[in-house]
Parts: structure tokens; C-alpha cells; sequence
């Protein structure tokens, strides 16, 4: 998953997509939209390299204004009988919670019912930010939200899933987004050294749509943001996944480089 995904607020004018050794490419769309593809390889080979070149117009406000319904203007609000099907189990919760402890934590956040939607989701996000120290790890794997409370410390994905567990617990339709961040001016959270992945959440909120909240940064929209893929549990938004055949001594190794620049 390396394609970027268009939206209102981001053309794709090329896409490239290099990989050796030569390898013959499988293209699809999978449940969410999300361009996909898989790579076939008829020979054997010491190394891999994958790499994507891509040029998008990212014209995105900064300060966006977003038509929420006047129906979902406070919470809580009802979702319309499609809208609810649809969404399905992108409103609940991916992790278990017996005790209702991730429900207990976001009632800080909720200063009444009802209250305004979008500034609820806003203190959310920045509530997130705010009590949890950001880390970079590169290791494999994400913190389930209680995980991430309970170390006071996560990653940029490790906010997204928190973000969006929280946001289910309240009922509301959320997705998780990777992709890439764009900052022109190497003050955000999430770009550090050579360059990652960078993820968040989109909330869906009836007449606005999917509106993307970055926890990380603080930020709510998508002016710095380049999305790749979006779905409903982060393990099925890893960029790159495959398997290979080889000898036990073989030597694994791993390099990934990201760098978002203008032209």
C-alpha cells in the first residue's frame, strides 16, 4: 500500500513504482478503496528494493471549516439507519474492555450531554496529546489504548488506536489512516530523522464526512497530511507485507527511508 489515496483535498499527478528484481505487478482495490499491489517474483534473489515516487497537488486549508449536519452538531447524535449499517464495525470498539476503563477515561472529555460534537472530538485528540508522551519506535507492533494509558508513552500509531477506540466507545464511525506527513517546516511530531509512516484517524460526522483528526500534532483536517490507506484495524494498513523462502543462516536485514519534500 504505497499509492496515495485521492481526495478533495489531494490530486495524485504521478505515481511510480519501482521494484527489483523485476517482479509482475497485481493491482486491485480492496474493501476500503485502498489501492493495492501485490508483486510476483519468478526468479531468485539476494536483495529487494521497492521504491515509490509520487507527486500530489496537497491543497488542503489550514484552518478548514467543516459543514457538520445540524443533526450531529452536538453529541450525542444519532447516526441515519444507513449510515449506521454502513459503518458497521467501524463504530466499535477492536479491543476488549470488560472493565469499561477506556469508557470511564474519555468521560473527562465530555463536558456534558449534550455538547458540541466537534469540539468534543477536538479536547479528545488533544487530551491524547496532552497526557501521553509521544516516542519513536520503530519496533514492530501497536499498543492496544489501555496499554498506551497505562505507559503514558506511545508512537504515532499507538495515538491513532487510542484516538479511535475512544471515539468508538462514544459510538461514533472512526478509521484508521497511514500514510505520510507533510512538514515543510521540521517542527511536527512524527517525521523525525530520515522519515516514517506517519498515522491518524478520520471521524465520520453526518454532512462534514470523514474528518481527519492527527492526535500527534494536535491538528484536525488534512492540511498536512498525505493518506495511503484507511481501514478499520491498523494491522490492515501495514504499507509493505509479503513472505519469502530462504536458508535459516540467511542474513535479515531492514532499511525503510521516507521523504516528503516540495517541487
Amino acid at each position: 500500500m504505497l499509492r496515495p489515496r485521492e481526495t478533495r483535498d489531494i490530486t495524485l499527478r504521478s505515481f511510480d513504482l519501482e521494484i527489483v528484481p523485476t517482479a509482475r505487478i497485481d493491482w486491485i482495490n480492496d474493501v476500503s478503496g485502498n489501492a493495492i499491489a501485490s508483486a510476483s517474483f519468478d526468479v531468485t534473489t539476494k536483495s529487494l528494493t521497492i521504491r515509490s515516487r509520487t507527486t500530489v497537488d496537497l491543497t488542503a486549508p489550514v484552518w478548514p471549516v467543516f459543514p457538520i449536519a445540524a443533526s450531529a452538531a452536538s453529541y450525542p447524535f444519532i447516526y441515519s439507519e444507513e449510515d449506521w449499517t454502513d459503518l458497521g464495525a467501524l463504530s466499535t470498539p477492536q479491543y476488549a474492555d470488560d472493565a469499561g476503563r477506556l469508557s470511564n477515561w474519555v468521560e473527562q472529555f465530555v463536558m456534558g450531554r449534550p455538547t458540541d460534537t466537534l469540539s468534543l472530538l477536538k479536547d479528545i485528540s488533544n487530551g491524547i496529546t496532552a497526557q501521553i508522551a509521544y516516542e519513536i519506535r520503530e519496533t514492530e507492533g501497536t499498543q492496544g489504548p489501555l496499554e498506551t494509558i497505562d505507559r503514558g508513552i506511545g508512537s504515532c500509531r499507538d495515538f491513532a488506536v487510542l484516538l479511535a477506540d475512544t471515539a468508538r466507545t462514544l459510538g461514533l464511525g472512526t478509521r484508521l489512516v497511514s500514510g505520510y506527513l507533510y512538514d515543510p517546516t521540521d517542527d511536527r511530531l512524527g517525521s523525525a530523522a530520515a522519515g516514517f509512516t506517519h498515522a491518524w484517524v478520520e471521524v465520520y460526522v453526518p454532512g462534514a464526512g470523514w474528518i481527519p483528526f492527527d492526535p500527534t500534532n494536535r491538528s484536525v483536517g488534512s492540511a498536512h497530511l498525505i493518506p495511503v490507506a484507511v481501514a478499520r484495524n491498523i494491522s490492515q494498513i501495514t504499507p509493505v507485507i509479503g513472505s519469502f523462502q530462504g536458508d535459516k543462516s540467511d542474513l535479515i536485514s531492514l532499511d525503510v527511508a521516507v521523504r516528503v519534500e516540495d517541487q
